[in-house]
């Protein structure tokens, strides 16, 4: 087993500036980034790659590829995600602390993996496979991808303060290029990465065809199989150059400054990139486990004045049909915690509670409970897979509807994304305002909203595009 340590940094850290020192040529690298810094809902952020190999990677059912440096598989794990993970998190190598000021904060990631599930992982839980006319959706993407975190850099956006973690030669030699960055720092305004890339304009899609099913699903929700359906589209760009990893960096880098995200992140996965400026926490489980979610239901863009902005998050926090969508969702994931936790623990500290980012005002509520005695997080994530708010409600059955009329795969958007810690801890995100960058050139994007009985269809229509130029830097 791989032996860690972990060093604390004795001078300033700029993880922009960090981020192509520690993932290097890597096929293979991880940015979960805090990148709105006010934010209390993400606190760390971890810049890495799996230099030892090690890169779970689940892409036909029943079959997880353990892959080595080169990406080549070296290990086939026989059976699903949900099934081969737990093993490899319990055998995972945990770092040697240090003590003082050489220690870090009691509450971030100490070995374990950082990855996805993507959507299409739920047909292999019980609770949400569903049987359909059409053969299980197959996304571009692997279902999930795990990296080990084993080489890595912590960083507080409080204090400033940041650990590297890692074989004790790695923390030394990377501290030392990490230092000759800090003694003569480049900004990213100067650097190789600064070559601005505009993605051209995503095509919107079909209104007429979203409008359709916006009314067949209301016609499900008249019919009694659902109460809500969260209804989504996607659009793409076939780029006539494939984006590199400069220019995806770059492309990023712009995504996080115009859409600052509590929940951002940049996966570098071989054959596909995601750029993720998500603000939705899916789960957090600590190592004593205390679970907490923060689904969002209920979107609108920002004022253009101080004036037409406060009318803006006013409306929202008032609006009874988007009250009523978030409640549904709220019931929904107090439901799914409940059967991983001790019941009577389950409450909701803030409900629909209105959170103000660069582009919209979003109303998102808080539920948290305690897990169950031999309950692990991934249990948990298990039990309230998809995010709630990505589905509708009840949950097994509108995801039967959503996959007759969205016909497609969802891949990485719309699962969950972030890390799982070798001490029982987890924070995840909800995949959305992403763009999933494809080896060959393609982009894809997608946004969507909660359908209920008294949606204006056209109402809806308008907010997913505004979810969709979210994502996008201009």
């Amino acid at each position: 087993m791989t032996s860690l340590t972990c060093r604390a940094l004795n001078f300033p850290v700029e993880p922009t500036v960090a981020f192509p020192v520690l993932a290097g040529g890597s096929s293979y690298a991880f940015w979960l980034d805090s990148a709105r810094d006010e934010s209390p809902m993400s606190r760390y952020s971890y810049l890495g790659a799996p230099l030892g190999g090690g890169v779970l990677r689940y892409a036909q059912p029943g079959q997880v590829d353990v892959l080595d440096m080169s990406g080549r598989p070296h290990q086939v794990a026989r059976g699903s995600i949900w099934q081969v993970l737990p093993g490899f998190l319990e055998s995972a190598p945990r770092p040697e602390l240090g003590e003082g000021k050489e220690a870090p904060p009691a509450d971030v990631l100490l070995g374990g993996y950082v990855g996805f599930m993507g959507y299409e992982a739920h047909a292999d839980l019980e609770v949400t496979a569903f049987h359909s006319e059409h053969p299980q959706r197959v996304a571009r993407t692997p279902g999930a991808l795990w990296m080990p975190a084993t080489h890595y850099l912590m960083y507080e956006h409080d204090s400033g303060k940041a650990w590297l973690v890692g074989p004790a030669d790695w923390v030394e030699e990377t501290r030392q290029k990490l230092l000759k960055n800090s003694s003569s720092p480049e900004s990213i305004a100067e650097s190789e990465y600064a070559s601005r890339v505009v993605l051209p304009d995503f095509p919107l899609p079909d209104r007429t065809d979203y409008l359709a099913a916006i009314a067949t699903a209301q016609a499900e929700i008249a019919e009694g199989n659902s109460y809500e359906v969260c209804l989504t589209a996607e659009t793409s760009q076939q780029l006539p150059t494939p984006l590199s990893a400069d220019e995806l960096l770059s492309l990023y880098l712009a995504q996080r400054q115009a859409n600052a995200a509590p929940y951002a992140a940049f996966l570098r996965c071989d054959d596909f990139t995601v750029l993720s400026s998500s603000p939705e926490k899916f789960l957090t489980v600590t190592a004593e486990g205390r679970a907490e979610a923060k689904p969002i239901k209920g979107t609108v863009p920002r004022g253009a004045s101080a004036h037409e902005d406060a009318q803006a998050a006013a409306w929202l926090a008032q609006d009874p049909k988007t009250r009523a969508e978030n409640l549904m969702i709220v019931d929904l994931l107090r439901n799914d915690l409940s059967s991983v936790s001790h019941p009577e623990s389950v409450r909701v500290p803030v409900l629909m509670g209105v959170e103000s980012y660069s582009t919209v005002h979003q109303l998102v509520s808080t539920i948290v409970s305690q897990l169950r005695p031999g309950i692990t997080a991934l249990d948990a994530v298990a039990a309230c897979f998809p995010g709630g708010s990505m589905t509708g409600a009840p949950k097994a059955a509108t995801m039967a509807i959503i996959d007759r009329l969205e016909g497609r795969a969802r891949g990485v958007y719309s699962g969950a994304l972030g890390y799982l810690g070798a001490d029982g801890s987890a924070a995840l995100s909800v995949v959305i305002r992403t763009l999933v960058a494809h080896a060959d050139g393609l982009v894809t994007l997608a946004a969507g909203g909660a359908i209920v009985a008294d949606s204006d269809p056209a109402a809806e229509y308008d907010e997913m595009v505004t979810k969709l130029k979210a994502a996008v830097p201009r």
